[in-house]
Order: C-alpha cells, then structure tokens, then sequence
C-alpha cells in the first residue's frame, strides 16, 4: 500500500511545474496520474514533509509507515548577485514554470521579457514567454556556438522570433521608484580561452554598457 506526501496541490512534480505544456500536454499527463491512481494510491497533496509549523515530520513517517522514499526532485534555481535581483518583476525560470503549472499564468501580452541564460531551461521560460504574448529577448554571455540549449532548442526559438543578444550579459537590473524592475544594464563580451567546462571564457569589453528595456526579466 503506498501513499504519496506531495507539497504542492498538483501531482507531476518536474513533468507538470518543470516542463512547458507545449513540450508536453498536460493533459497527456494527467492520463498517466491517473492510471497510476486507479491502482489504490493513496495521496496527501499540500503536504509538506520536514519540521516547520503545520508540517508532517521524517520522523513521524518512519513511525507510520514500513519504508520511506525520498522523491523530491530538483526544484531549485539560483541568483548571479547583480543589483537590482530582487525586484518586482524580476523571476527566476523554475519559479515562473512553476506558477504556470499551478495555471498561474504570467501578464505578458504586449511586455518586453529579457531571459537570462542559454541553456534549456531558459529555452522553456523565451519559448513560454513568447507563446504568452511578449517579445523576447535571451542575453547569454557567451556566442552561438558555446549556447549550452540544445541546438534544436535554439533553431525552433529563433524559428518563432526570438531574438538573442549573444556575447553580452547583464551588470545591473535597472528599477524603478516603486521597486518594478523596468531594464537591464548590459555589457558586451568576448571570448578568450576555455575554461575549465573546455568553452571560451567571456571576457567583458571595457566602456560597451548600454540599457535594455524590460518589464519582465527571467533568471
């Protein structure tokens, strides 16, 4: 008999808050829950396992149950330590996969969204945010050769509009008086030698700041 502790209010995990619906329909998904719950699982949505206020104890688990199986998946993101990070408007790629997943759907009709980054999770968040309505903007350090995405993922985006500053990357995000972010302060690159990941290491070219408007940034 098993029963499943999940933290959110939807089952799926990184299938349903890590992959874009139109990579992977949700509905496709939810046909495959359910076929695994019509086998007698038990499960205990917003739940959360650890030692907080309100929270189900790893202790109290193991009192209760013959065996405990960890799955949490990897629902994290990280900051790059700019000015500005913590601003109104300002997501992180889980985080804004993640709402969307929860069918919280970001206001992006008609907004200017700059994504930060190269790989495919920034793929997802520049293709979701364009499917969304905004024009997209990817601001990766590096050249087209060194993009970390898959290079199918980057002829699709380009494919749909796009468009990609390459070889520059942002110093600073620029906010306003009510705490919005509303640009970034970019500077140009250039590649010297690889680094340890065997790419050229960019290299910032002195005095080629400029600002780029933007009510969305993405991490």
């Amino acid at each position: 008999k098993v029963t499943i502790f999940e933290e959110c209010s939807k089952l799926g995990g990184m299938l349903r808050y890590g992959i874009p619906n139109y990579r992977f329909p949700r509905e496709r998904l939810q046909e495959d829950i359910d076929t695994i719950l019509s086998t007698g699982v038990e499960v205990k949505l917003n739940t959360r396992v650890g030692n907080g206020e309100g929270e189900i104890s790893y202790n109290k688990l193991h009192e209760e149950y013959d065996a405990v199986y960890i799955a949490i998946g990897a629902h994290t993101d990280k900051k790059i330590g700019i000015e500005g990070e913590d601003a109104n408007g300002v997501m992180s790629a889980v985080e804004m996969l993640r709402r969307i997943g929860d069918d919280d759907m970001p206001d992006f009709k008609d907004k200017t969204v700059v994504v930060v980054g190269g790989g495919n999770v920034a793929m997802d968040a520049a293709r979701t945010a364009l499917r969304l309505g905004a024009e997209v903007h990817v601001v990766y350090r590096r050249g087209e050769e060194e993009l970390p995405a898959r290079k199918e993922e980057v002829h699709h985006a380009k494919e749909e509009g796009i468009i990609f500053d390459l070889l520059q990357n942002p110093t600073e995000l620029l906010v306003d008086e009510n705490g919005c972010v509303k640009g970034a302060r970019v500077i140009k690159m250039e590649l010297g030698e690889p680094d340890a990941s065997g790419r050229r290491s960019p290299v910032e070219i002195p005095g080629s700041e400029y600002e780029i408007e933007a009510d969305t940034v993405i991490m």
